[in-house]
Formats: C-alpha cells, structure tokens, sequence
C-alpha cells in the first residue's frame, strides 16, 4: 500500500515538472517603449563610408506604445549583441504612439522628423543574425529581440517588423 502512494507521489511530481519544465516563452517587458522594426539590411552594397555610404539606410524604430504617457529617450541605451551601442544623450520626448527612427551615419537629428543619427557611419546590425536590446536609463530591458535572415525575413527584404 505505501508503495503504491510512493509511486502515485513519484508521478504527480513528473507530471508537475513536466508542465512547468515546458519551452521558454520569449519576455514581454513592461515598458511603454519597443521595438517597432528594424531595417537590418541596408538596401544596395554595404558601404559605410561617411560620404556616400548607406549607413543611413539601416535603422531601428522605436515606438510609444502608452496610450497617455510621454517618454523621454534621454538615457535609453540601444545595442546589439557585439556590444555596439548608442545612448540617446539628448532629451527626445516621445508623446503616445509616436516613434523614432535611429539611423546610422552622420545627420541632423530632428524631433519634427522623428529622426535621431547614430553620428557613426558603421553599421550596427549584422545581416545574418543579431539581437537588439533597447535598455531602460537604469538598463533594465525594455525590449529585447533577435533575430535571423532566415527565420524572421521571409521576404528577403532586410526589415523585420515586430510590434507592429
């Protein structure tokens, strides 16, 4: 008799470890502020030369997805998985639902345009594989998503789109 409630108790507890043991879900962070998409792949050669190079043609867009909030970017951190990072160093205020696109290359930045420059004209996002992470000014994540050509572009057309 005690072995069979040994047994049954051995079977409950794989049963639980097996539900709670399933695959790991991708996070979702809390922050008002995502990932929107990223053009990864430059259209055209690479090239990252300052003058006549398409740098500028590789971009992340950052969205406010808060309904009532504004956000200021001043702080945020956006890196790839080498390390390659920019800090948005200015106050850039997003209001709800409004996006920023950071750019490579050299430019000038413009809160009428929604456009930030990185100010460095090498490209930050490889075109095969990578991950984007999108810090807090604390660096807690905000958002964070990786990617592969060929799993997450069917298209072939270097953007992914993520938060729509």
């Amino acid at each position: 008799m005690r072995m069979r409630h040994a047994l049954a108790a051995v079977a409950a507890a794989v049963s639980v470890a097996a539900v709670t043991a399933g695959p790991a879900q991708a996070a979702e962070y809390t922050s008002a502020l995502k990932v929107k998409g990223v053009q990864y792949d430059a259209p055209g050669t690479d090239s990252n030369r300052c003058s006549g190079g398409n740098t500028k043609n590789e971009y992340l867009t950052i969205k406010n997805y808060s309904r009532t909030a504004k956000v200021n970017l001043k702080g945020y951190v956006v890196k790839d998985a080498a390390g390659n990072k920019y800090t948005f160093t200015a106050n850039h205020t997003l209001e709800p639902g409004d996006y920023v696109k950071l750019r490579g290359g050299k430019g000038t930045n413009s809160d009428a345009g929604n456009v930030v420059y990185r100010q460095n004209c090498n490209f930050i996002w490889n075109n095969d594989k990578d991950t984007i992470y999108l810090l807090k000014p604390g660096g807690a994540k905000a958002d964070v998503h990786s990617y592969t050509k060929r799993a997450n572009d069917p298209d072939a057309n270097g953007y992914i789109n993520y938060h729509g």
